[in-house]
């Protein structure tokens, strides 16, 4: 069985900064692919960004320049440092993991999602 757990949402003003962590744990043999995504209110879940497990990095148009993914391979934690915060980040972030578990399946994982309000 594998789990990610998330951490790190609040409440921040606009133009505040904000980090969130994602480690997995479990029957893990490798991940891939890591990465961010998020849900506001009404909306579908957005890809926000993600990252390879040799540190190729993606975002979304709106977060380029304001967001950073990275990751540590050896602690199968993915970090989201979001800087320069909008009330339209407001969402629940959710991690997400492409993982090999030691039976060799393959499967994406989820975690539970972190708030995340940004206030004008």
């Amino acid at each position: 069985q594998v789990q990610l757990v998330e951490s790190g949402g609040g409440l921040v003003q606009a133009g505040g900064s904000l980090r969130l962590s994602c480690e997995a744990s479990g029957s893990i043999f490798s991940i891939n692919d890591m990465g961010w995504y998020r849900q506001a209110p009404g909306k579908q879940r957005e890809l926000v960004a993600t990252i390879t497990s040799d540190g190729s990095t993606n975002y979304a148009d709106s977060v380029k320049g304001r967001f950073t993914i990275s990751r540590d391979n050896a602690k199968n934690t993915v970090l989201l440092q979001m800087n320069s915060l909008k009330p339209e980040d407001t969402a629940v972030y959710y991690c997400n993991a492409d993982i090999i578990n030691v039976a060799r399946s393959r499967f994406s994982s989820w975690g539970q999602g972190t708030q995340v309000t940004v206030s004008s």
